[in-house]
Formats: C-alpha cells, sequence, structure tokens
C-alpha cells in the first residue's frame, strides 16, 4: 500500500469542524486507505485551539496505525498559527 489521501480543511477551521474532520481522517485510518494522510490548508484562512487540538488527535491515532500525516499548502495566519504551535516538530510541512 502506497496511497496518499488528502483531507481538505475548511476555511474556517475550528470546533464546529469537529464532527467532519474527524468522521473523514475516522474514515481513512479504519479502512487502512493509505498509509499517508496529506492535510490540504490551501482555502484556511482561520483555525483556532480547538482545530490544532483536532490536529494533534489524527496524529496520535495516525501512528498507531504507521500512517504519515502531513500539512500542505498552508499559508499567511494559518500558517504563522501553525509554527506558532511548533507544528512542525509533528507534521512535515509540504509546499
Amino acid at each position: 500500500m502506497n496511497e496518499v489521501r488528502v483531507l481538505h480543511v475548511p476555511q474556517r477551521f475550528d470546533f464546529s469542524q469537529h464532527k467532519t474532520f474527524t468522521e473523514q481522517y475516522n474514515e481513512m485510518l479504519e479502512a487502512k486507505l493509505c498509509n499517508k494522510i496529506i492535510m490540504d490548508f490551501s482555502r484556511t484562512e482561520y483555525l483556532d485551539s480547538s482545530a490544532l487540538g483536532m490536529m494533534v488527535l489524527l496524529n496520535k491515532k495516525a501512528k498507531l496505525k504507521n500512517i504519515n500525516v502531513s500539512i500542505q499548502g498552508a499559508k499567511d495566519n494559518a500558517k504563522d498559527i501553525l509554527l506558532i504551535a511548533n507544528f512542525e516538530k509533528l507534521f512535515n510541512f509540504e509546499q
């Protein structure tokens, strides 16, 4: 299995997205559809602490299944927040 799945992060990534985000990544993790998940932040303009928590939880669950998680397309305010939170230590940042 050498498949990559993309998880599209919404423009506003906050607690209101919890159910949708969790269902999407759980489907990928449970079905073992891939060995890598890329979180696409290209549309994301805002994220809050609950979004950061959801991302940490995804990373923890993915590691248990030997699935890598990366961040792609983060820019401007969203990228600044991710870097301030030291997420470059948890995730690979891709262009």
